[in-house]
């Protein structure tokens, strides 16, 4: 017992010795909403203390629903909207083909393979315009957007009013480049 003692005592000392430390190098400061610290250059420095943080959400606005558009456009967006996955399963121009063709949108089944042709074949076969947009964000609800990944395949995806939809659901557009927003006209 006798030998514990001193022991208890000099461990007891070095743990109040470093806080008390600890204290001087880093948490005395003059004032509530400050920091101090030494650097190591060994000079005093003082950093004020975040205590509240609000990021700035980034909120994207709704899709438009262009009144000029097929309104069979909104129904390949939904079809594809109920078919989406969690995640992607790289088929996106798949899906996108799948959702045309069942909202008869399209009458036959494209042909080409890789995402980044779909524009081309939408246009010269199913009767779809090139929109003037460059913001995937200002595209018209239903509208398809075609991307380029470099000399990949490609992605494509139909906007929906509150994302974009391929073979998976985003509320955030694609990364990669846009080559252009495709719709088709009512007749």
């Amino acid at each position: 017992m006798s030998n514990l003692g001193p022991c208890f005592v000099v461990f007891a000392g070095s743990i109040m010795l470093a806080s008390a430390a600890a204290g001087a190098v880093h948490g005395s400061s003059s004032s509530e909403g400050s920091f101090a610290f030494k650097d190591p250059q060994g000079r005093t420095q003082i950093a004020e203390i975040v205590s509240k943080y609000f990021p700035k959400r980034i909120v994207h606005p709704f899709a438009k629903v262009d009144e000029r558009l097929d309104p069979r456009l909104l129904r390949a967006a939904t079809f594809a909207e109920e078919r989406a996955h969690a995640c992607s399963r790289e088929r996106c121009w798949h899906y996108v083909k799948e959702a045309l063709l069942a909202s008869g949108v399209i009458n036959s089944y494209p042909k080409t393979a890789y995402a980044r042709q779909a524009g081309d074949e939408l246009v010269r076969d199913y009767g779809f315009k090139q929109l003037s947009i460059r913001d995937p964000y200002a595209a018209p609800y239903g509208s398809v957007l075609v991307y380029a990944d470099g000399g990949a395949a490609g992605h494509v995806e139909i906007r929906t009013r509150s994302g974009f939809v391929s073979d998976y659901f985003s509320t955030s557009a694609c990364r990669h480049r846009l080559i252009a927003v495709y719709g088709k006209f009512s007749s």
